[in-house]
Formats: C-alpha cells, structure tokens, sequence
C-alpha cells in the first residue's frame, strides 16, 4: 500500500479531462451510423448504449454540482474504486433509458447529443468551482472531495475510450497523457490498497510502481516477486477487461516469483 494516499493535481486533473472529452468528442463525431450497432465488450452494449453511458457520466457532475447535501459519510477515490461496482445494475438502467431516448437515431443526432454532454463538463471546468478544494460531491456511496470526484471521471473517460477503440476494432486511441498517468496510478494504488503486502512489486511504466500481496516485504535489490505491464493492459486487467492467463501467455505482461501471479486480485474495480 502506498506510504499515504496519493494526491492528484486538480489543475493537471481538469486539463487532462478537458483533453480526454475532446478526443473522445472528436472519435463520436466521425463514427458512421452502422457503427452505432456494432457490440462491444461490455454484455449487451452496443456503441449506442456506451456513447450513453458516457454521455450521463460526463454530464452527471454538472448537473449535480448543485444539489443539497444529504449527509453522506465521506468517501475516498480508493473507497470508490472498490465500490462502485455495486452500483452497476443503475449504471446499466440509466444507459439504456438515454441510448434510447438520445442515441437511437443516426450518426449525426448521437454526435449532437454526446457534444451537449461533452458541452456540460468542459463548462464546469471552467468555473470557479471546479478548482475549489473545499468544495463536496455527494454520489450514492458517500461524500468526495469535488477534485477526487473529477478524478473518477478520468476513470470514466479512460477505459469506455479504450472499451470504444475495441469495439470500433482500432489499434489504439489518442488519450490524453495526463488521464492515462491518472488513471493507471489510482488502479495500481487500487490493487496495494485491496491486497497489502509487500511481497509483489508491480510495476506500470512510466506511470506506476506499487508493492502489494501478502509475504516477505522485499527492502533492497532485485524483487524476488515483479509484474511489469503497459499503461493499458493494466487498465484493462484492473478493470476486468483482460484476461490475466491469456495477458501472460501473450507477453503483455511480464511475472517473476512465485507468489507473482496477480489474478486472484484481479479486477480490482467492478
């Protein structure tokens, strides 16, 4: 676990969701129609059902930022990774509901309506209150710092680009650095977080090192225990997204050690 929680710079977190909606704002504008129906990796979602789900994420701190506080007990970024898969049945609920009032038309009407959204967040960086570090945000699992709230949009943006570049069959898609350094940071400290320890050291070049798994704490020289990956298959294993077995066997991930092999902590956000 991390020698104490590490801290996000609010100002390079808004410049990185601002970079981050403008390139998923740009891959929604030159999608085609057909590709609207295409599937993807998440159940039944197509693309439509996606672009919606994004669409209420990006939008959901603007049209909230306002409401009344209902008391909730404080909630960190690592409570909410753990957490918010519990959440998941209304998350489905609430993308099928706006798949289907905004996003079932053309290519053109999804653009339009992802652009409003997208609209939405960028104005709200650009307030005042967005860079306020004493300001709340309630969601049904607590009580976040607004900055840290910011934080999990990073988290939204990251991995639906990812999980839309899959399902448009691209070899990659253009993240902003910054949200993708955010990003693998929170899920490595998510994983030292959800499995103390000592005994693994994790590493996700150039963003991430992390020590985690219980067993012998390694203090000096060469880790007895190592796992090494890129920035997005390590997105992608902490999400769920990849298989740990098939990530190995196909080099996208190096482990040494006996006690390297990561998957019964994986994923570590639903």
């Amino acid at each position: 676990m991390p020698a104490k929680p590490r801290t996000y710079q609010p100002q390079k977190v808004r410049a990185g969701l601002a970079g981050q909606t403008r390139a998923l704002r740009a891959a929604v504008a030159a999608l085609g129609t057909g590709q609207l129906d295409l599937p993807t990796r998440l159940g039944q979602w197509r693309v439509r059902e996606l672009l919606a789900h994004l669409a209420v994420q990006l939008e959901y701190v603007p049209a909230h930022l306002d409401d009344l506080s209902q008391g909730r007990a404080p909630l960190d970024l690592l409570g909410w990774v753990a957490g918010v898969g519990a959440v998941a049945p209304l998350l489905d609920e609430q993308a099928r509901e706006r798949s289907a009032a905004e996003f079932a038309g053309d290519a053109a009407s999804a653009a339009a309506a992802f652009g409003r959204a997208a609209d939405a967040l960028t104005a709200l960086l650009e307030r005042p209150e967005a860079a306020d570090p004493a300001r709340r945000f309630e969601i049904r699992l607590g009580s976040m710092a607004l900055s840290d709230m910011l934080v999990t949009r990073l988290v939204e943006t990251v991995v639906h680009a990812d999980d839309l570049a899959d399902a448009l069959g691209l070899d990659a898609f253009p993240h902003d650095r910054q949200a993708l350094a955010a990003v693998t940071r929170l899920l490595a400290d998510a994983l030292a977080d959800q499995a103390p320890g000592g005994a693994v050291e994790v590493r996700v070049p150039p963003y991430a090192v992390v020590q985690a798994v219980p067993g012998p704490k390694h203090t000096r020289g060469t880790p007895p225990n190592v796992v090494e990956t890129d920035p997005l298959t390590w997105i992608r294993l902490a999400t769920g997204r990849a298989d740990w077995a098939a990530a190995v066997e196909a080099a996208e991930v190096s482990a040494s050690g006996e006690r390297s092999d990561l998957r019964a902590y994986l994923p570590v956000l639903g």
